[in-house]
């Protein structure tokens, strides 16, 4: 048996690409295909992805409108809630302002009644010390004339003679009665 070499693979490759021509067979051919295929996924697609969109665009719209009812009544929050601060605000103003008056007045009765109080222990003690001076002045005056009487008293009986003594106290008997 005589040997035969394989055939080339390449030729009816070579075949299929040597020429350049036209397939005149419109039913072989994919441009007809695809004429019929493209307007039926355009209807069948118009219908199914239409409605996905459609309703996609309602959630969409609807999910909008949401956030804009949401933002108004947020934005409607917000500004109560400004306005209840600036209200707070200002009642805080109007605490401080008064607890600083009552400070001020509770600082001032305080000074008024320290001062008052300081007179009265003035006049307390120059009162105690007029009345130290007066008992020490009345003592010295007790004192003082216990010892004058006492000196009289000493000399007097060598001084008056009986006769002389005996008219000083009908004297003084007599001026005290």
């Amino acid at each position: 048996m005589p040997i035969v070499a394989p055939a080339p693979m390449a030729a009816p490759l070579l075949l299929a690409t040597e020429g350049f021509g036209i397939d005149l067979d419109i039913l072989n051919g994919n441009l007809v295909n695809l004429a019929i295929l493209i307007p039926v996924l355009f209807w069948f697609l118009k219908g199914f992805l239409g409605g996905i969109l459609s309703r996609r665009g309602e959630a969409i719209l609807q999910d909008l409108h949401e956030a804009e009812s949401r933002l108004s009544e947020a934005t409607a929050q917000l500004e109560k809630a400004e306005a209840e601060l600036a209200a707070a605000r200002e009642t805080a103003q109007t605490i401080l302002k008064d607890g600083e008056a009552r400070a001020d007045a509770i600082r001032a009765e305080g000074e008024q009644r320290t001062i008052a109080e300081m007179a009265r222990l003035q006049e307390e003690a120059k009162a105690d010390t007029d009345s130290e001076a007066r008992r020490m002045s009345n003592e010295l005056l007790s004192s003082t004339a216990e010892q004058a009487i006492a000196l009289a008293l000493k000399d007097l009986p060598d001084a008056l003679s009986d006769q002389k003594q005996t008219k000083l106290l009908e004297a003084t008997i007599h001026s005290l009665g």
